[in-house]
């Protein structure tokens, strides 16, 4: 597999979140979902609506999120659609909870660890994806970027529970972790097969928390915030962004790398590649 093209740009604005989106060459056809992060309630560092809005309005697009597997404001359809009112969501765009009415199961036959993903079924409704991701730390992952986003982020409620219980849905906290981010990545998987060229990915490097969005009482971020990138491929923009952090000088840093080496985190992208899911070779063109 060649060198994929990553661009970037330390511009963070939402005009630049759509020169991104642009300077990848892609029309991304018909209906399209965009995957982002609704925020859990009481979060402070998510990525708003007003910022994504440009880039939503740009696609045409569908404001698409799952529910989660977890307490919170966002564990039911009714739950996650007032958080998704109450953070403006629903102000920019239209916005559509896929497993509100079950899941759809795709094949990974073969997965590192799993062999099969749970995804909201209203993923069948939509002919392309634009996935906008807010790349920073995670209390399990190490760092979420587009992999996470389409892994963990696109499955139904028990889909979430499969990936991190590695198969078995009574395991969700007792996994072994280097198996739970394998079984990221191959949920990752299904979703790029299923889309195919139809998919393409934006990240945001800022308020870097070593938190995720998912957090209801997240840390502050410690880290400069540092641009936009956008691929075509997830393993190489994923692996653009680790390598980012490791090249600035900012004093935050050491506290954002020990979060994501203490977990481990660049595994789902080494497993991803493994897998072939893109390339951890890439050509980064500065825009």
């Amino acid at each position: 597999m060649g060198k994929a093209k990553v661009y970037f740009t330390r511009e963070i604005t939402p005009q630049a979140m759509v020169r991104m989106y642009e300077a990848m060459g892609v029309e991304l056809p018909g209906k399209v979902a965009v995957k982002l992060h609704s925020g859990e309630v009481g979060n402070q560092n998510f990525l708003r609506p007003d910022f994504m809005k440009p880039a939503v309005d740009r696609v045409r697009g569908t404001i698409v999120e799952c529910n989660t597997a977890y307490e919170g404001a966002r564990n039911t359809t009714e739950a996650h659609k007032k958080t998704m009112k109450l953070h403006g969501w629903t102000d920019i765009a239209p916005v559509d909870i896929l497993d509100e009415d079950g899941e759809l199961e795709l094949a990974i036959p073969d997965g590192l660890k799993i062999k099969k993903n749970f995804v909201g079924d209203h993923i069948k409704n939509y002919d392309s994806m634009l996935v906008l991701s807010h790349f920073k730390g995670h209390p399990m992952g190490g760092f979420g970027g587009a992999l996470k986003n389409i892994s963990i982020g696109l499955a139904s409620s028990y889909g979430k529970a499969y990936i991190h219980g590695v198969g078995d849905t009574d395991n969700f906290w007792g996994s072994d972790h280097d198996s739970f981010l394998e079984s990221m990545a191959d949920a990752s998987k299904s979703i790029v097969e299923y889309f195919g060229d139809k998919i393409v990915f934006v990240n945001v490097m800022k308020n870097m928390s070593v938190d995720c969005d998912c957090c209801a009482v997240a840390e502050d971020p410690a880290m400069g915030d540092i641009g936009i990138l956008a691929s075509t491929d997830p393993v190489a923009l994923d692996q653009a962004c680790l390598d980012l952090v490791y090249a600035s000088d900012d004093p935050g840093r050491d506290h954002l790398l020990e979060r994501i080496e203490s977990r481990n985190g660049v595994h789902t992208v080494e497993a991803a590649a493994k897998l072939g899911i893109g390339s951890r070779e890439y050509e980064l063109v500065e825009i």
